[in-house]
């Protein structure tokens, strides 16, 4: 694969903490897009192919031995190699708009920031093995305490990376703010503290005005 790293204009993520409220904004895009008579394809990460979806389950189901933070981010890459190659870059290839509930960002919040990895071995992951860059990055912003007690609402039992404490989130958060801040042209920020219906009409409205400038 090609070292380039390609910013696609059909290629969108949806960024977040725990309990952003991802699911509502995903259906909100969704339907946006639909009207405008566009293909989409909704994915998620880590997953989105049957292989990627078994990492997954090794990613988050609670282990009793405990992840290096380097296996962490192989698997998440490993992952992510898969997706983008049975699902995105199909997808983008015949004209349909992918629409994927997490991407590479997620790595540099919560593997470089929340546990501390060498960003520059995440940045050469991204060159060499996904290859590919969303051309708009939602990223739904919510205080880490009133995140992690919507999930705990929704979740029964959560997942390992859901048991982290607030410090970790708290780094997380950061880390997906200061790339928001880095790249103002891909990024738009959501608060992600308003209704779910609220937060729908904004990243509707965000995502209307992307398609306005670069379709």
């Amino acid at each position: 694969m090609s070292e380039a790293l390609l910013k696609h204009p059909r290629l969108i993520s949806l960024e977040g903490g725990e309990g952003a409220g991802k699911s509502s904004a995903l259906t909100a895009i969704r339907e946006l897009l639909h009207s405008h008579g566009h293909e989409v394809v909704l994915t998620r990460e880590p997953g989105g192919t049957p292989f990627a979806e078994q990492i997954r389950e090794l990613l988050l189901s609670p282990q009793q031995e405990v992840l290096a933070p380097e296996t962490e981010l192989l698997l998440m890459f490993a992952s992510r190699a898969q997706h983008v190659r049975e699902v995105v870059r199909p997808a983008l290839q015949r004209g349909a708009f992918v629409v994927s509930d997490r991407f590479t960002d997620s790595s540099y919040a919560y593997q470089a920031d929340g546990r501390g990895l060498d960003r520059g071995l995440i940045e050469e992951l991204e060159r060499k093995v996904v290859g590919i860059k969303p051309g708009l990055t939602l990223l739904l912003d919510l205080d880490v305490r009133v995140g992690r007690a919507r999930a705990n609402g929704r979740d029964l039992w959560p997942d390992r990376i859901e048991s982290e404490q607030d410090d970790f989130f708290e780094r997380v958060r950061e880390g997906f703010r200061k790339r928001a801040m880095a790249e103002p042209e891909r990024f738009r920020v959501i608060d992600a503290s308003q209704t779910p219906v609220a937060v729908g009409a904004s990243v509707s409205a965000a995502v209307a005005q992307w398609l306005e400038v670069s379709t």
